[in-house]
């Protein structure tokens, strides 16, 4: 199969911009660095999940579906941009958050990510555990019950390692955009460093890469898990992924690396490398970054660097995928 054999609905502004990151890299005395600008997919404040539901709301207009389903952390960017997804498809909307962040304060609850939620007129359920995705799925399929109840036709989105990857498939897209921008912008890329949690962005962009004939390495920086946990995780998904689009032959378990150096105490935590990476980047380039997803890539890419990983004249590509509404609920940890 191919990407063209899955349904798919139109929902990111692309393609997003590959473009140059000189002060940072100058900051930095490192590698020359470039950003993948996938904050700037458009729906709603953008950010990577546009590109995966782009194949989860495809399936779910062909089952003839009225209402997505779906689950998140209490500032979850997938939820709020499913949230606006469903709404441009003209669909109701049900949205499950997780208390996978202890101790947060009001304002981490009412603003952000939780303030669009309500903007788009989302029905708010809670789900008091963060960290067992097998009992959030089954309490999202409760939901599709008391939809089909009230006669509805839900599409629930699962989370699960235990359900197929669809939206992985919009990053295995984002890499062939990638590699033709590469090819087109005359930059020779010699690594990619990008988010690690779900794995779906992670495995389908490797895959991507790998199909579209590049090489290189994929820095995976663990966001949600410890690497001891996400390299099974995302060496499952590849093989899922690499199978779904028939890539099986170019890519395999030893393409996936993952590093957990900068997680810090867990999902959502931030750290004094987490602060740096807002800081710099903001300051170098005026580009934001999130504190729970992109500031913690960047926190592992600005270590890579003053480790040594790259060379000086090597050149290193940084998705960002987007999530700065979130943002806003860290803004008394922040200050």
């Amino acid at each position: 199969m191919s990407l063209s054999d899955f349904p798919r609905v139109e929902l990111a502004h692309k393609p997003t911009a590959l473009e140059a990151m000189p002060n940072m890299s100058a900051t930095l005395g490192g590698p020359n660095l470039y950003m993948k600008r996938d904050d700037c997919t458009g729906l709603a404040m953008g950010g990577n999940k546009a590109r995966q539901l782009e194949y989860y709301l495809g399936e779910a207009v062909a089952q003839e579906a009225d209402t997505v389903i779906i689950t998140g952390a209490v500032q979850s960017n997938f939820v709020r941009q499913a949230a606006a997804a469903a709404r441009k498809l003209g669909m109701d909307i049900h949205i499950q958050l997780e208390e996978r962040v202890a101790g947060k304060d009001e304002t981490y609850r009412t603003s952000g990510n939780v303030l669009l939620d309500k903007l788009l007129g989302a029905t708010m359920h809670s789900f008091p555990v963060g960290e067992d995705e097998a009992a959030a799925d089954a309490a999202l399929e409760k939901i599709a019950d008391d939809v089909r109840a009230a006669g509805g036709k839900p599409y629930v989105v699962h989370l699960g390692i235990d359900h197929p990857p669809l939206g992985s498939l919009g990053y295995v897209e984002s890499a062939l955009e990638t590699v033709g921008q590469a090819e087109s912008q005359s930059i020779r890329l010699d690594a990619v460093v990008l988010a690690s949690g779900s794995a779906a962005t992670h495995s389908g962009f490797l895959v991507g890469l790998r199909q579209g004939g590049s090489k290189v390495p994929v820095y995976g920086i663990c966001v949600r898990r410890g690497a001891e946990q996400q390299l099974p995780r995302v060496q499952r998904r590849v093989r899922e992924v690499a199978e779904m689009v028939g890539a099986t032959d170019v890519v395999g378990d030893d393409d996936v690396m993952v590093r957990d150096t900068w997680l810090g105490p867990g999902y959502g935590e931030l750290t004094p490398e987490v602060t740096e990476a807002l800081e710099m980047t903001a300051q170098t380039e005026g580009i934001l970054l999130d504190p729970v997803y992109t500031a913690k890539t960047m926190a592992g890419l600005i270590g890579l660097v003053r480790e040594g990983a790259f060379g000086a004249d090597e050149n290193v590509l940084f998705l960002h995928t987007g999530g700065q509404p979130a943002l806003f609920g860290y803004a008394q940890l922040l200050a």
